[in-house]
This record gives C-alpha cells, structure tokens and sequence, in this order.
C-alpha cells in the first residue's frame, strides 16, 4: 500500500515541489526560489506545517473548510462509499443513491422553488454549466438572442475559460483569450474605493442601476441573465451598500432577467444562514454551490436550480455534463457534512456565538492607523488598508505592495490572511470558538503593527 508521508527534510521536499508541481495563481519561477510552505497535518482550525509550526487558519483553505478539519465520520463514509461503489456515472439515463439523497437533501435546505441540482466537481464547472443552462432555456422559450449574461467587475466565479469569462479580474482577462463573446460587465458596489463623496445608500442605488442601463443598452431582447455573489468574495470580501440588492433584485423582476447567485463562498453557513441570498434577502433562479457543500473534503459543486428552468430544461436533451458530475463519494462525503452541519447546529453557534464576537473584535481593528475600513458579514471579513483614512486614499505604491507586506507578516505569525490587493481578508472556520478568535485578532494585529513599521521604514506610507 502507498502510504505518503512527510519523510523528508523540508529543504528536499520544497525542491521536489519547485522541479515538478505548478502552482495556481502563481509565478512558480519567484516560488521555486523562496520554497513553498508544505503543510502536513491540520485539525480544527490549525494547520501544522513540516517545520511543526502550528497555524490558525483564519481562511478555511480556500473558504471551504466549513465544519473544520480532522473530521473522523467524513472519512469513514468516504471510505464506505468506496468500498460500495467508488464511482458511476449518471449519464444515459442512470443515477445512484448518493447522487439521489445529495440532490434530495440540498433541494429541502434551498430557498424557495430551488428544487433541482445539476451536479459538477466545482464552482468553475458549475458556473460553466450556468452559461449554458440559461442560453439553452431562453433557446427552448423562442428567444435564442437572449444570449448575454451580465456580471460585475473584480467579481471572482472560477478560473476556467467560461466561469473565468463571467468573473471581472482584469488580471485573468489579460491571459487566454477572456473574456467569451456575450459576457457584459458593469462596476462593483465597493464604496471604500469607488464612492468618492457620494453617501452609501446612494451609491448602492446608482451602481445597481447600472444593470438596468445596461440592460437599456444592450437590448432587453438579448440579456439572459445576471450573476453575481451576495457578498464578493475573492474580489477582497466587499458588502454591498444596503440599497443595493433591493434594487438589483426589482431590475431583475421587471426586465425578467434570470438572477444568479454565485454561494460558492455564501453558502452552507458562512453568512449565518444556509445561502448568503437568505441573508440578503435575494431570490435566484439559480444558485451557484461548492466549496462549504462538502467542508472541501471531496471535490464537488453544482447549480441549485428553480422549478421553472429546470421545467423548460426538461423538454429537451441537454447536451452537457461531466465525468465527475454527483460523483458518489464526493456526495457521500456532501451529505455527512451537510449531517454534522444540521444536526451540531453549526449554523446556530456562527448567528449566536462565533459571527457576533468575530464582528465586535474585526470591526474593532479601525482603531489601528493602517485601518481605514473593517466589513463583515456573518463568517467573512476584510479591512482596507490606507495611509489617510479620512480620505479613504489608496497607497501611491502600486497595489498589493502593502497587502502583499502584510500577508508575509501574518504568515511569519502563524496566520493565514489573505490580501487582495491592499485589503486583507479572512473567513476562519465555522467552528471556530471565541477563545481561538482572540488568538486570530491577536496575531492580526501583531502583524498590522509589523506592517506599519516596515512601511515606515521603507517609507511607503504616502497616499497616492
């Protein structure tokens, strides 16, 4: 049996890593000189790297390990389901139990008439097959030119050619031929950046109406959908003005647009609901899963979709799908999670216990002088780093210097906080407890403070 263990130096192990593994979203070039960090072990909320550092991991992996890590039962099921059936498909016309119950289970856990899952490994995947879906439903309805689904920019919906389309990031859009013809994009509700002078409720409303101008523009005739995520996520955690989804939601009412949201990071807990779209009070048509459904133990994903478009869908063969779509133990391993979330009332402790003593400590930290703004909701926050916090200004260095100066610090102190660009993010566990969030601030603002004094010493702390 092949047992792979941490049985090397770290030294031998991060060459190992730089001659043959390619990293995502990464100069490997830059990261095979410094050396990876190689994490072995990981429970609860800590990671320990092979250095025995242990490592409070206030981003849940990639926002995904909802119920923790060393979970027991998840790995027994999964290794049941092997034994059981390790796989099948569910193409030409069969299906399994796991598939069935994960479907079953998901449909009586979403809101409203979102009865219907179309299974896929990811949220790229999914977002691909909602690309699809909403054309091929507009097609079916007599209306082909309805083609154009509208998104956001800095928005983040996968990193695959049509989900990487739907998404905003400039960065990706400048490599392989992104976006696809038919993806529009309209600005983003971030009022730290974008809002000037202009009050939060007002800028909500003019950056929702520009959905309906865009629509105007673009013709009513040849807008199919709209997506977006209830709380942007990878774009830097960024909440929207409260006048904005009211609004987002009549534009998509009176042109009978179809609203997507994206709950790849909202969903399954993070926002203190089930769905971020509870939270926000949205009401999709369809909604993009992942991440949370499974904790990330097994890949999976799909898109949760009402009873109207999965009624037109049927009326015709609906020529895609995967390998891997409900694969039986990633939906094994789906339905133990969405068990142990239910049944240890995570959802519970995140709206009673973990969410209201995380937003009283994060929203604290604009006490700090690098700390402009602090948001969050439920179970993901950020802070906008500045120089000038009165004029809410950028640092004239170029973006991500300082975010990218600050993240080092965290890692130094055994924290994983993101940055994009200058604004740091975190979304920890659900599980995690008021004592460990003490410990999470506690090193945050160690490391604002070892970011304020190397700015100062290299002299960046001027506004652009």
């Amino acid at each position: 049996m092949t047992v792979i263990t941490n049985h090397m130096p770290t030294a031998e192990l991060q060459a190992l890593d730089a001659a043959h593994h390619m990293h995502p979203f990464t100069a490997n070039g830059e990261l095979s000189q410094k050396g990876a960090r190689i994490i072995t072990r990981a429970d609860g909320v800590h990671l320990t790297d092979s250095e025995g550092h242990q490592i409070l991991d206030a981003m849940a992996g990639l926002w995904c390990v909802n119920i923790g890590y060393g979970r027991e039962e998840l790995a027994e099921v999964a290794a049941r389901q092997m034994r059981e059936l390790p796989y099948y498909n569910t193409f030409f016309q069969t299906t399994h139990v796991p598939a069935i119950a994960l479907a079953a289970k998901i449909a009586e856990l979403a809101p409203g008439d979102l009865n219907n899952v179309f299974f896929a490994g990811s949220g790229s995947e999914a977002n691909d097959t909602n690309i699809r879906m909403v054309r091929h439903y507009w097609a079916l309805k007599g209306k082909p030119s309805k083609s154009v689904i509208i998104s956001r920019k800095n928005a983040y919906h996968g990193s695959s050619v049509g989900s990487g389309s739907l998404g905003g990031m400039s960065g990706m859009h400048a490599q392989g031929g992104m976006p696809i013809p038919d993806i529009h994009h309209i600005n983003q509700p971030n009022w730290w950046a974008e809002g000037g002078d202009m009050p939060q409720e007002e800028f909500g409303l003019q950056r929702a109406r520009e959905l309906e101008e865009a629509i105007l523009e673009l013709g009513e005739d040849r807008v199919a959908a709209f997506i977006a995520e209830p709380v942007q996520g990878a774009g830097g955690v960024i909440v929207a003005p409260d006048s904005y989804w009211p609004e987002i939601q009549r534009i998509c009412d009176k042109y009978e647009i179809l609203l997507i949201a994206d709950e790849v990071i909202c969903g399954f807990g993070r926002t203190g609901n089930w769905f971020g779209c509870e939270t926000l009070n949205i009401r999709p048509d369809i909604m993009t899963i992942a991440k949370g459904l499974s904790s990330g133990y097994a890949p999976i994903g799909g898109s949760i979709v009402s009873d109207e478009v999965a009624s037109v869908i049927a009326g015709d063969e609906f020529n895609h799908g995967y390998t891997y779509s409900g694969h039986p133990v990633a939906a094994a391993v789906a339905l133990e999670n969405l068990r142990i979330l239910e049944e240890e009332n995570i959802l519970g402790h995140v709206r009673d216990v973990a969410a209201p003593y995380l937003k009283q400590k994060w929203e604290a930290l604009t006490d700090h002088p690098l700390v402009g703004e602090a948001k969050i909701v439920g179970m993901m926050g950020s802070i906008a780093l500045t120089p000038n916090k009165a004029a809410r200004a950028a640092f004239a260095s170029d973006a991500g210097t300082v975010g990218y100066i600050c993240r080092e610090r965290c890692f130094a102190n055994n924290l994983v906080m993101r940055h994009v660009g200058d604004r740091m993010i975190i979304s920890p566990p659900l599980v995690i407890t008021p004592e460990q969030i003490d410990v999470l601030i506690e090193r945050a603002v160690k490391s604002l403070d070892e970011c304020y004094a190397e700015l100062k010493k290299k002299d960046l702390l001027h506004s652009a």
